[in-house]
């Protein structure tokens, strides 16, 4: 065929790509048969190197099973495509135009490639999308932007996810590096109720293992769809791992994409067992709502973080007088039972002031800290919080009077073990919720009645 007079009428950076295509609905070799003069001059500057008409196309553009996809679905199937998407590992936004063209050999197909890359994302571009999957995408803004309580609804919308994937199981999967560690934030099952990944062990220790590989085996793309037995073979041959923990599971297709804001990967989406017959509009779809997904989940974690750190101690980690005011706000008001009997606890660092004075603040940080760590691990499951410098309240709930005075005898020998730290301590035990500022009252009194015999006989520490 004649494909020079066809270029020489395009401007943008334009080639013909052939595909061989098998009896069984496979494909062979893909090849760059030839280019027009921006193609020619974008390989020279790219690859400080000549173009060869007719090569293999992966020695001059990044070899890509997606891509791949679009050119066989444009070439054999003669569907026109067009797609506009991020090389993650390049930095750049590639735009890019399929157009099936006729061919004149059997078993071959070709389509026009016309293309554009640039650093900086278009917005106008990314929304060029079909009306169905703006729907699809704006009903997911629109749930996400409107939420009160934003956990709950990506449960609803990762059901919205799976229906239009035609799936078997949809999720959104957070990862830590830090910890190694990861967790379902919401996922859709078709057909098993009560099924989650956590309870069925899917999450096992080793877990994390498979997930670190994904970023290598996604490489240049911005997803990994495996939709038939040549993409099954080709991630065996890949990334064998992964490819054992799909099989294991059951999973015969499956798409992935990492969900990044700012340059960080904040975990993953997936679909189990899709519809293969929309591979390009779950692609597109997927990959428009992952960018939502993410700005909304970094949103998500700040203002977690944010709650951590108006309700949490910078020096000793537990929970702070915000916290502890705002509990007892919630007891007065009803809003909180605390299961009963209950204690209140007070207790205070005797002699801090002389410990500052003579060894410095950082020796009376470590002190504080100290104390904090023995209360922690005494009352593991009760709420302590630093009520003031050096004082500490705690709420232990559904304990008999003879439990605390044991756990404060705890306490106290514990305290004895570290260097230059004392406790002044005082409890109250209280049957009912409404008790709960006279408890106070009487573990605060307590408390102090406590520090007064520790200052009778070491007046040396006296304040």
């Amino acid at each position: 065929m004649d494909f020079e007079k066809i270029l020489s009428g395009c401007k943008s950076k334009t080639c013909v790509l052939s595909v061989e295509s098998y009896a069984d609905g496979g494909y062979g070799n893909i090849r760059i048969v030839d280019g027009n003069k921006a193609h020619y001059d974008d390989m020279a500057n790219t690859l400080h190197h000549p173009f060869v008409p007719d090569s293999p196309y992966a020695e001059y553009f990044p070899q890509n099973n997606n891509f791949e996809d679009f050119v066989y679905r444009c070439a054999i199937m003669a569907q026109p495509v067009h797609a506009y998407v991020p090389l993650m590992q390049m930095g750049l936004w590639l735009n890019m135009f399929l157009l099936p063209l006729e061919s004149d050999r059997e078993g071959i197909g070709y389509c026009l490639y016309s293309y554009e890359v640039s650093p900086d994302e278009n917005i106008d571009k990314r929304t060029d999308i079909s009306a169905d999957t703006s729907a699809a995408v704006l009903k997911t803004c629109i749930k996400l932007r409107g939420a009160e309580d934003t956990e709950k609804v990506f449960h609803e919308v990762i059901e919205d996810i799976r229906q239009i994937c035609g799936s078997d199981h949809c999720c959104i999967l957070l990862t830590d590096p830090e910890t190694r560690s990861c967790k379902s934030l919401c996922e859709a099952h078709r057909g098993a109720e009560g099924w989650t990944m956590e309870n069925s062990g899917f999450l096992n220790d080793g877990f994390y293992d498979v997930v670190e590989t994904w970023d290598e085996t996604i490489g240049y793309s911005t997803c990994v769809i495996i939709k038939d037995d040549r993409d099954r073979e080709w991630l065996k041959s890949v990334n064998p791992l992964w490819y054992d923990s799909l099989q294991k599971t059951g999973a015969k297709t499956v798409v992935l994409l990492p969900l990044v804001h700012n340059g960080i990967t904040l975990g993953y989406t997936w679909a189990i067992n899709f519809d293969v017959e929309n591979t390009v509009k779950i692609k597109e779809t997927l990959e428009l709502t992952t960018f939502f997904f993410a700005a909304e989940i970094a949103n998500l974690k700040l203002l977690q973080k944010l709650e951590v750190m108006s309700s949490i101690d910078a020096l000793t980690g537990v929970k702070n007088r915000n916290k502890m005011n705002a509990m007892v706000d919630d007891i007065v008001a009803g809003n909180i039972k605390l299961q009963q009997p209950y204690a209140v606890i007070f207790a205070d660092l005797n002699g801090l002031k002389s410990i500052n004075d003579i060894n410095g603040h950082s020796e009376g940080d470590r002190i504080i800290r100290s104390a904090a760590m023995i209360l922690q691990k005494v009352f593991p499951d009760s709420d302590v919080f630093r009520a003031g410098g050096d004082e500490f309240m705690l709420i232990v709930q559904g304990t008999e009077e003879a439990q605390i005075a044991e756990k404060i005898g705890e306490v106290r020998a514990m305290v004895a073990q570290v260097k230059d730290l004392s406790l002044a301590v005082g409890s109250f035990v209280a049957e009912d919720s409404n008790e709960i500022l006279q408890a106070m009252r009487v573990a605060d009194q307590g408390m102090y009645a406590d520090k007064k015999a520790y200052y009778e006989t070491h007046q040396d520490r006296r304040r």
